[in-house]
């Protein structure tokens, strides 16, 4: 197995993201057209305003887990997040199986989330641009286009245009909350249904339900990890990163919940297409309408931008590690940047938002990364913690190991509320990557 030196000497890419950077990268990535698309879908399955705790159940286990991470990235930071993260963690033999399921599954899942955004960016330029179901796949196919052409290009430029975008998503944000939370009327927000807050099993089921929807609006508080190789100081900045992302989107987001709620009413904003666009249509009329949607627009294309950035680098780290097609190593030879592996991603994920629906693509999401990226980096970053010494993790997550045995717990509830079907996709998905893998190793020793 490859030790941490082998790896900072093959790897070709430069440390030029600074802490505000990574932080942009990270809250654009997480926050995206997420909250705008699920946020009636919340409400509709909790049936009422205490939808609310579903999204204060994805913040706390998005803080619980980004523990693992934080950890993770500050004792490995290399181009590949979790794919060099299973790989250091699990040794030699299984290491390299753990990786492998981690490519594996982000072949599918990581083109998936791009489509997912480009869908809901296509969905809201509806709003705007009258589209039947032929002209909005083909703005979502344009999209995808248009960021790969973006983020050709070196690092440096592309921190500069992260912060540009952040600014662009902040001020969209808290214009919205502002708004909404200037004409509050707490009889809007406050009147629950009858048995809203009766904890029974029907209550349960539905909060896990609710809490895959709103987790797929706060994943990407890793994606830092994956430009690991491009960040200064990356012991210190990665954790500092990862909390101050979480933290940062988690108020915004409950904010934004009641801003919505305290100005339409929950049985209205739970059949909203254009929730956001609805909010300032019902404050400030259509002309206002119109310029919220175009800046929801703005910060979906923005999260786009960074979600390609960082999975473009995973391919990358798996080919320098002889892991995958040889090809995904190769570096531009002037603007330094794993320009093949962005390409291969930009065409699977064109291929993607041309194909599904929305509603098919958040859960088939979660239900690949679960077992592989989540449950098993929780259960990795106890073994790491053994095979390098506490000596040689800069960042330690407290209490542990409470923090990753939660997360596992939690995760695993959060796979089953994805439903039987994406569940057990999931599952198969990862048994076919290990028959894949052992026939694949089998064909290389012959």
């Amino acid at each position: 197995m490859q030790t941490d030196n082998s790896i900072s000497k093959k790897e070709l890419l430069k440390r030029e993201l600074s802490l505000t950077q990574a932080v942009a990268l990270n809250m654009i990535d997480m926050v995206g057209i997420g909250p705008f698309v699920v946020l009636p879908i919340v409400i509709g399955i909790m049936g009422g305003p205490q939808h609310i705790a579903a999204w204060i159940a994805g913040a706390l286990l998005a803080l619980i887990d980004g523990c693992i991470w934080a950890e993770y990235g500050a004792a490995l930071p290399h181009a590949g997040g979790s794919y060099v993260f299973l790989r250091e963690s699990y040794g030699a033999k299984w290491g390299r199986l753990m990786s492998f399921l981690f490519i594996w599954q982000t072949m599918i899942q990581a083109p998936l989330v791009i489509a997912s955004g480009s869908i809901g960016f296509a969905q809201y330029l509806s709003y705007i641009i009258p589209l039947d179901n032929v002209t909005r796949r083909i703005a979502s196919g344009t999209l995808v286009i248009v960021l790969t052409i973006m983020l050709y290009r070196k690092i440096s430029t592309v921190g500069k245009i992260s912060v540009a975008l952040w600014i662009g998503v902040l001020g969209t944000m808290l214009w919205f909350i502002a708004g909404g939370l200037w004409h509050f009327d707490p009889k809007l927000a406050f009147t629950y249904p009858d048995g809203a807050w009766d904890f029974t099993w029907a209550f349960w089921v539905a909060l896990g339900q609710a809490t895959v929807q709103t987790m797929y609006s706060y994943l990407g508080y890793y994606n830092v990890n994956h430009l690991g190789a491009e960040i200064r100081e990356p012991e210190k900045n990665i954790p500092r990163a990862i909390f101050i992302s979480i933290v940062g989107i988690a108020v915004l987001y409950l904010a934004m919940q009641f801003a919505v709620i305290g100005v339409i009413p929950w049985q209205e904003a739970k059949e909203s297409q254009f929730i956001v666009s609805t909010l300032i249509e019902r404050l400030y009329g259509t002309t206002a309408a119109t310029i919220a949607t175009v800046l929801v627009l703005w910060i979906a294309f923005a999260s786009l931008f960074a979600v390609m950035l960082g999975y473009s680098r995973i391919p990358y780290a798996a080919a320098l590690d002889g892991n995958f097609f040889s090809i995904m190593a190769k570096v531009h030879p002037t603007k330094n940047f794993p320009h093949i592996s962005l390409l291969w991603l930009g065409a699977a994920a064109l291929v993607f938002s041309l194909l599904f629906k929305m509603a098919d693509v958040i859960r088939a999401i979660l239900a690949m990364r679960i077992l592989v990226q989540f449950i098993g980096g929780a259960v990795g970053i106890m073994l790491l913690r053994k095979k390098l010494g506490l000596e040689n993790i800069p960042f330690k997550m407290w209490l542990y190991p409470l923090p990753a045995i939660t997360a596992i717990i939690l995760w695993a509830s959060v796979m089953l509320s994805t439903g039987w079907e994406f569940a057990i996709s999931g599952l198969g998905m990862t048994v076919l990557g290990i028959i894949v893998y052992v026939v694949r190793e089998k064909i290389k020793k012959e």
